[in-house]
């Protein structure tokens, strides 16, 4: 038995692709080998940085940081759902899938829209979850869902309803996932790790796959 893992993270660097009017990441070195004789990077970013996971304490006062949950929170199984070419996610599909949603803990959406980052088009009109859909999902025992673009609501959503609706329910967001096509219909373990902050809102994570072959 062989194991595959397929990493769904976007790297972090300074010119990467940040929703709008937020913090892009910055380097500089606050110790050199030629200086200090060691290495060592300052690093500043915002906690929504890249593939990130979001806590119901991101957008509804007095709810859950992250470390309010155990390790295991961010690991179990998954599935992927396809809403490629879709103008949005509808309950109707995510009924197709019932069977299924109800054997796993994540549930991602592969929309194909990472192949866009880095691209102004990055924040244009993906698929989004309807209220019916996003309703319907968070009665399911999920630990997460994620998505390959930006947000789990539209763009010009002013007050993110479907942030609300999942994060009340302790459903995480894992948002900015890429190479979702290089994984199974099947369910497959699923790892998103955040760092270990106290009392975060959100957090960057390394987001991978384990294939059993």
């Amino acid at each position: 038995m062989q194991k595959k893992i397929i990493d769904l993270t976007h790297t972090i660097n300074g010119k990467m692709t940040v929703y709008p009017n937020t913090l892009k990441p910055s380097f500089e070195p606050s110790n050199t080998i030629e200086r200090d004789g060691f290495a060592e990077l300052k690093l500043t970013m915002a906690t929504h940085t890249g593939t990130h996971i979001d806590a119901p304490c991101h957008l509804i006062k007095g709810e859950k940081a992250l470390s309010d949950f155990p390790l295991d929170k961010f690991i179990g199984k998954a599935i992927v759902i396809d809403c490629e070419r879709k103008d949005e996610i509808s309950l109707e599909l995510l009924k197709s899938r019932e069977n299924d949603i109800n054997e796993v803990e994540f549930v991602l959406f592969r929309s194909g829209w990472s192949r866009k980052w880095e691209e102004k088009d990055y924040f244009g009109k993906y698929p989004v979850l309807t209220a019916e859909a996003a309703q319907w999902l968070s009665e399911f025992k999920l630990k997460a869902v994620g998505f390959d673009y930006v947000s789990v609501d539209a763009m010009d959503a002013s007050k993110l309803p479907n942030h609300r609706i999942l994060l009340s329910k302790d459903i995480l967001i894992i948002e900015n996932l890429t190479c979702l096509n290089k994984l199974p219909e099947t369910e497959f373990d699923f790892y998103a790790i955040p760092l270990k902050i106290e009392n975060a809102d959100g957090s960057p994570v390394r987001a991978f796959a384990e294939l059993i072959r």
